[in-house]
């Protein structure tokens, strides 16, 4: 800029030079600013070229940074790929074993109750060896009295018990040995049916079953009313045979020899006519059998053949036979009808004036009446006296 101010005119050059110089116009204010933009321009371009180019570096650096992490990054998970799938090996590792403790674990803890059991049952006193024979023992006699229906059983086994433990002289025992007399007493007092004794009362009517007379049985005689029986004369014992006794009698007693002859000749004579009482009443009772006439209420016994009387008596020896079954089945209700049914053909069928026929009759009825449909009662008192007894050891 300082080329472009005017310089000083010499002092030793000719005036026409200093004229010319002088008379050239001067440079414009308006070109001086167009130059100072221009430079101005120019520093701000070099200015933003170093900062474009620092930017440019530090992107560059920004870049290399990105890449190393990125990098870093990359081995990082591999690493992290890698340490997984050796956690994962480890953990099914770790669960193989955990599996095998486990088992070993149950194992032991089987072995350790086995053990406890057997310690226990070592170590078990005498009482409560008892208190479990007991239990057992009423349990076997409450299934024999189930099978049987027959309280014989269960009531002989709590006796036994209450034995056992009056020998024992537990106090500890003392509520078992009352709930004991209770179920007894309360056994006793049940309503039930003695099945034996009715088995034997069926079996023997099934062997009395032959015995019995059919309504229209020829040859039967029935028996005489008790007045008819009131009117015929017993025969001495005397009188039945002829007794001749031929005695030395003395000669010098002769009213002696005369009262002994009369004596034996009403003893005689009182045979023969007691033989002709019997004779004649033999006679007129044959004579009275061959014709006789009676009143038929029921004609299909009046009907029934002898070949036939046959086959009616085996059919009431059956129909016993599965009164018999069902009552041992405890099936009440067959039985009812099957002793219904023979109680029906001995009054049909059979003469029930003969006294046998009607005390089996009547032998009917009564087991009919004695067959009741009860449940044989249980020992619930003495299981729960046992049960608390054995758990308060």
């Amino acid at each position: 800029m300082s080329s472009n101010q005017p310089l000083p005119p010499p002092t030793d050059t000719a005036p026409p030079a200093v004229t010319a110089s002088a008379a050239a116009p001067a440079p414009s204010p308006v070109r001086r600013a167009g130059q100072g933009l221009v430079w101005a321009a120019l520093v701000l371009a070099a200015i933003a070229l170093v900062f474009t180019g620092m930017l440019w570096q530090k992107l560059g650096f920004t870049q290399q940074e990105l890449a190393r992490r990125v990098q870093d990054s990359g081995a990082q998970a591999v690493e992290a790929r890698t340490l997984a799938a050796q956690a994962e090996a480890l953990a099914q590792e770790l669960q193989g074993r955990l599996t095998v403790a486990e088992v070993r674990l149950s194992e032991v803890s089987l072995q350790r109750s086995q053990l406890e059991e057997l310690m226990l049952a070592l170590s078990r006193s005498r009482d409560d060896n008892l208190v479990q024979d007991l239990e057992s023992a009423v349990k076997l006699a409450q299934q024999q009295s189930l099978l049987t229906g027959s309280t014989q059983p269960m009531v002989a086994a709590l006796r036994a018990a209450d034995q056992r433990i009056a020998r024992a002289a537990q106090p500890r025992l003392n509520p078992v040995q009352r709930a004991i007399a209770r179920d007894i007493d309360r056994i006793q007092a049940a309503p039930l049916a003695d099945i034996p004794s009715l088995v034997l009362r069926l079996d023997e009517l099934a062997r009395q079953v032959d015995e019995w007379p059919v309504l229209n049985q020829v040859g039967h005689q029935k028996p005489a009313p008790a007045a008819k029986a009131a009117t015929v004369k017993p025969v001495p014992p005397e009188a039945s045979e002829p007794v001749v006794v031929t005695e030395p009698v003395p000669p010098a007693d002769a009213a002696a020899e005369e009262g002994g002859l009369s004596a034996g000749w009403g003893r005689v004579s009182g045979w023969w006519s007691a033989l002709w009482s019997r004779t004649w009443a033999e006679v007129t009772r044959s004579g009275r059998e061959l014709v006789r006439v009676s009143r038929i209420d029921r004609p299909e016994a009046a009907l029934l053949a002898p070949e036939q009387a046959f086959f009616l008596r085996e059919n009431l020896k059956l129909k016993l036979l599965n009164a018999r079954l069902g009552l041992l089945a405890r099936q009440w209700t067959t039985s009812q009808a099957d002793l219904l049914a023979v109680e029906v053909a001995i009054t049909r069928y059979f003469d029930t004036s003969v006294p046998q026929v009607a005390n089996a009759q009547t032998l009917v009825a009564r087991l009919r009446r004695d067959l009741v449909a009860t449940d044989v009662p249980r020992p619930d008192e003495t299981l729960a006296a046992l049960a608390a007894a054995a758990g308060g050891r």
